[in-house]
């Protein structure tokens, strides 16, 4: 089971040239039943994935004979990828991330999991709830506007560290978890391996996105979406943005969903619907059609292309949807890419340091 959206192209994107994979896996003489270097590491990528996503399911006590079936899923999604390593092929159609990721969840969907992950997402929701208030504190505590921007760009570049497809990262939170300010402040040092900050700050202090609207499409759950963009939407609609939050429509790795984010920002929110005295009037949560960790944007879903009339900035947060998809993808708006590399494949097509950071900003 996918998206239950009609999917369609996003307005906003420049040309009919999009492609959504930013790191090409071949080129067209290379022959297609043979797996490329790029393709066998990628192949292995996923591969080492899965006993963390059989860890999580045999946890999932929503699905009966949960040990049986992670187990049958692990062995399952293992086969496909050693046949993939045989043939890439195989499926009948070109090898990318896209194929790969479908077919996991495609796995896991026909043995009952629709949100493996969904216990750690509670945990990490409600403990960056807890940790909100402070966070916002302290941003607004900075006076000097270049400054506060700084400190929310790397706001998002620490909550975006959690990520449970990326597994030496997922072990280490599962150890003793990350400090979130401590992150923010220990980055890799500039600067980073695409590094516009210093144009986007000009850009930022001519408050140009001011009469329309700013789309993010956002990334995972917990401290990612409540400590990183959360603040940095909130300063958007102080500035008098609109902004629109583009979240999955069904589970995907801890992904936060569009459900999910909507319950997020009730909770966050007070009586009169104010976040840290801010009012949410202008912010909107839409359902992207999305039901993967990364995003082809000419399969969107209709709601959100008809928002996306006024908007004058795109951004693409995290790792599969800014770098690993759409980091050159053009758009008829400015645009921003944000992300920190956490894969060491990743880091090698980009001829980046690992956990390098990446902002991107296209101006129009």
């Amino acid at each position: 089971m996918g998206s239950t959206s009609q999917l369609v192209p996003l307005p906003l994107l420049v040309n009919e040239k999009y492609t959504a994979s930013t790191i090409p896996w071949r080129v067209p003489s290379d022959d297609p039943h043979i797996p490329t270097p790029t393709e066998l590491s990628w192949i292995n990528l996923l591969h080492n994935t899965i006993p963390t996503f059989k860890k999580h399911a045999e946890s999932d006590a929503s699905v009966p004979d949960a040990a049986d079936k992670a187990e049958t899923f692990a062995q399952r999604y293992a086969r496909i990828l050693e046949d993939f390593k045989k043939d890439p092929a195989g499926q009948g159609e070109p090898l990318d991330i896209f194929v790969l990721c479908r077919i996991r969840e495609q796995v896991l969907r026909e043995l009952g999991f629709t949100d493996i992950f969904k216990k750690i997402k509670d945990v990490e929701n409600a403990n960056a709830m807890s940790l909100f208030e402070n966070v916002v504190r302290l941003n607004d505590a900075i006076e000097d506007e270049e400054k506060r921007l700084e400190n929310l760009v790397r706001g998002i570049f620490a909550g975006n560290i959690f990520d449970l497809g990326a597994t030496q990262l997922a072990e280490a939170f599962a150890k003793d978890g990350v400090s979130f300010l401590s992150t923010c402040q220990n980055l890799v040092p500039r600067p980073w391996i695409f590094d516009d900050l210093e144009t986007f700050k000009v850009k930022w202090s001519k408050k140009p996105w001011k009469k329309a609207s700013v789309i993010i499409f956002v990334d995972n759950s917990g401290a990612d979406i409540i400590l990183g963009i959360l603040p940095f939407a909130r300063e958007l609609l102080r500035r008098g943005s609109q902004v629109i939050l583009a979240a999955n429509e069904l589970p995907s790795l801890n992904d936060v969903t569009y459900s999910e984010l909507t319950e997020i920002i009730s909770r966050l929110k007070d009586e009169e619907g104010y976040l840290m005295g801010v009012s949410t009037s202008n912010l909107l949560v839409a359902n992207s059609g999305n039901d993967l960790p990364i995003i082809d944007l000419t399969r969107v879903s209709q709601e959100l292309a008809y928002l996306t009339n006024d908007v004058d900035l795109v951004i693409l947060e995290g790792m599969g949807r800014g770098i690993e998809t759409n980091l050159y993808a053009q758009f008829k708006c400015d645009s921003l890419k944000i992300a920190m590399v956490k894969h060491p494949e990743v880091a090698e097509f980009l001829g980046s340091r690992l956990y390098d950071c990446v902002i991107k900003y296209d101006a129009v």
